[in-house]
C-alpha cells in the first residue's frame, strides 16, 4: 500500500462509522467502474482500431474537412 493511500485510510478511520461506510462504498464503486471500463475497452480494441483505420482512409482520400468549432 502506498504511503498516501495509507494516510487516507488513517484519516478516514477517524470518521464516524456512517461516513467511513460512505467512503468505502464510493471507493469500491469507483474500482468496479474502472474494471468495467478496462474490460469494455479491451473487448472493443479491434473495433476501435478498424474505426481509426476507416477515418484515416477517409482523410487520405480527401473526404474530410477541418472541424469548425464556431459552427457547433
Amino acid at each position: 500500500m502506498t504511503q498516501l493511500l495509507n494516510q487516507a485510510f488513517q484519516e478516514a478511520s477517524k470518521l464516524p462509522d456512517m461516513q467511513q461506510n460512505i467512503i468505502a462504498r464510493w471507493l469500491l464503486d469507483e474500482l468496479l467502474a474502472e474494471k468495467k471500463w478496462d474490460s469494455l475497452f479491451a473487448e472493443s480494441e479491434d473495433f476501435l482500431a478498424s474505426l481509426a483505420d476507416e477515418a484515416l482512409s477517409e482523410h487520405r482520400a480527401g473526404r474530410t474537412k477541418p472541424l469548425n468549432l464556431d459552427a457547433l
